[in-house]
């Protein structure tokens, strides 16, 4: 690790390579995917590169299948959350009371204590497995500390010398908020949008495996590594291939997020230096 932060370019590369080939199966994998002939279940052959799943079906075709409803439902999740606790926390942080900031703030408190996989049963259990429930209840649990971390941030840009320059020069509040406030944040919300990505793969993959799906049955990749690790020792490739990708993913994505959140910040510092 401390290598890749003395090379940040190396960084940059890694990470852009193991998010980009996980990505790029997930995407395109569906356009060129070819379901091909059953077999028997746990087989290896000539006509299946990858061997056969638990119900016979081509491993290759379905780890091709199975990344796309993992990734869109992650990544609408993230910009669910972050449409919700962007303004919520600028609010909080912004408001000269401070009855309204922690009457904002509190309630998020009572959803931090509670076990994210708990709630996420307890309301699939309640409402019925259906991608955009699973979609809300992601950015619901991922809500919390997105808010408190925008929130942390905002504080301290609010009680700066420039935004006290600004309420003395009586500039509008888009200005001050929006415009100063939102661009100091852009760097945190960066950098901290890959961890929330990688909250949301591991809050979907725990769904898709404890079953908590609409298609429980189907090719999702964690959904793979459950139904299929029964046979682990016959074709581990049912197994290893989509795990490897999810971990890929998830490595990547916060890699690059990163590694573009300290050049972010490096050319900062210069633009401040030759300014």
């Amino acid at each position: 690790m401390s290598s890749l932060r003395r090379h940040p370019r190396l960084a940059l590369i890694l990470g852009a390579t193991l998010a980009g080939i996980p990505l790029l199966v997930a995407l395109a994998g569906p356009l060129v995917a070819e379901p091909g002939e059953r077999g028997p279940a746990f087989t290896q052959g000539e006509n299946w590169l990858l061997g056969t799943d638990v119900e016979g079906r081509d491993v290759l075709a379905q780890v091709l299948l199975g990344g796309r409803s993992l990734v869109v439902i992650a990544v609408i999740a993230v910009v669910l959350t972050y449409a919700v606790a962007v303004p919520w926390a600028m609010s909080a942080a912004a408001s000269r009371h401070r009855l309204i900031d922690e009457m904002m703030m509190r309630p998020l408190d009572v959803l931090l204590s509670l076990p994210s996989i708990m709630l996420l049963l307890i309301v699939v259990a309640m409402s019925g497995a259906s991608t955009v429930v699973l979609t809300v209840t992601v950015a619901l649990l991922l809500f919390p500390d997105a808010a408190r971390l925008i929130r942390a941030s905002a504080l301290r840009a609010v009680h700066t010398p420039a935004m006290a320059a600004l309420i003395l020069q009586r500039e509008s509040w888009w200005r001050r908020i929006i415009g100063y406030l939102g661009r100091t944040l852009v760097p945190i919300i960066a950098a901290d949008a890959g961890l929330r990505f990688v909250g949301a793969i591991y809050l979907v993959a725990s769904a898709s495996f404890l079953g908590l799906t609409a298609d429980a049955a189907g090719t999702d990749w964690a959904v793979m590594v459950d139904r299929n690790r029964s046979g682990i020792a016959l074709v581990p490739w049912g197994v290893l291939v989509p795990a490897a990708l999810i971990i890929a993913m998830a490595v990547g994505v916060n890699l690059l997020c990163d590694s573009l959140t300290r050049q972010q910040g490096r050319n900062g510092t210069l633009a401040g230096v030759s300014a």
